[in-house]
C-alpha cells in the first residue's frame, strides 16, 4: 500500500520521475511507480527504459494519498489520454486527496477542470494552457491539494515539497541535507 503513486507513460521525463521516487524513498514515504501501459518497462522521452513497480490495473488508489505526474513529451499527452488515470485523478480531487505535477503535466489538471481559482506553475512554454489556474513563475507552487513545479531543474524542490506535505518541513530539510542540496557555509556562500 503506497502512500503516493507516480505514473509512467511512454515519453515521461526521467529526472522529474526518478527524483521524486528517490527523495520520497529516502524519506521513508512509500511510492509506487505505475505504468499506464500493459508493460512494466516504460521508455522515457530521452530513451531511458525504467521498470515500473506495478501496472495501472494493480494500483491501490484507495490507500494512496497522492497522485504524482511527471512531465515530458509525449509523456504528458499520453497521461492525459489515459481515461482510467484521468478518472482516478478526478476522484482524488473530489475526495480532497493530493495531486502533484511537474513540467507540462500540470496542464492535465487544468484540462480536467480541477484548477479553478488555484495558483499553479508549469514549464514556461505550457503556461498558456493553464486556463483555469493563475500561472505563477516560481520553482514550486503549493495551493490547497495541488503541488506544481516548472521542470527538470526544479525536480529536487518539487520532491522536497512532496516530502514536506507527507512528513513535515523537518523531514524535507533532512532529505535535502542528505543529498547536499544547496549546501552553504556560514556566510551563505555555496560550498558545491
Amino acid at each position: 500500500m503506497a502512500q503516493a503513486l507516480i505514473f509512467l507513460a511512454t515519453g515521461y521525463e526521467e529526472i522529474e520521475m526518478l527524483t521524486v521516487v528517490d527523495l520520497l524513498r529516502r524519506s521513508h514515504i512509500s511510492i509506487d511507480m505505475v505504468s499506464i501501459s500493459d508493460s512494466l518497462e516504460v521508455t522515457s522521452s530521452h530513451n531511458v527504459t525504467i521498470k515500473a513497480d506495478i501496472l495501472l490495473k494493480d494500483a491501490d488508489f484507495d490507500s494512496a494519498q497522492m497522485i504524482v505526474l511527471p512531465g515530458g513529451i509525449p509523456g504528458t499527452p499520453n497521461l492525459l489520454a489515459c481515461t482510467a488515470l484521468t478518472n482516478q485523478i478526478k476522484d482524488f480531487a473530489a475526495k480532497g486527496k493530493w495531486l502533484s505535477a511537474i513540467c507540462a503535466a500540470p496542464t492535465i489538471y487544468d484540462h480536467l477542470g480541477l484548477f479553478q481559482g488555484r495558483k499553479a506553475t508549469c514549464y514556461p512554454s505550457f503556461a498558456e494552457e493553464l486556463n483555469d489556474a493563475s500561472y505563477v513563475k516560481q520553482p514550486v507552487v503549493v495551493d490547497d491539494i495541488f503541488i506544481t513545479s516548472r521542470g527538470a531543474g526544479t525536480a529536487i524542490e518539487f520532491a522536497a515539497a512532496i516530502v514536506e506535505r507527507f512528513a513535515g518541513r523537518k523531514a524535507a530539510e533532512e532529505v535535502l541535507q542528505q543529498i547536499i542540496y544547496n549546501d552553504k557555509d556560514e556566510k551563505g556562500k555555496s560550498q558545491i
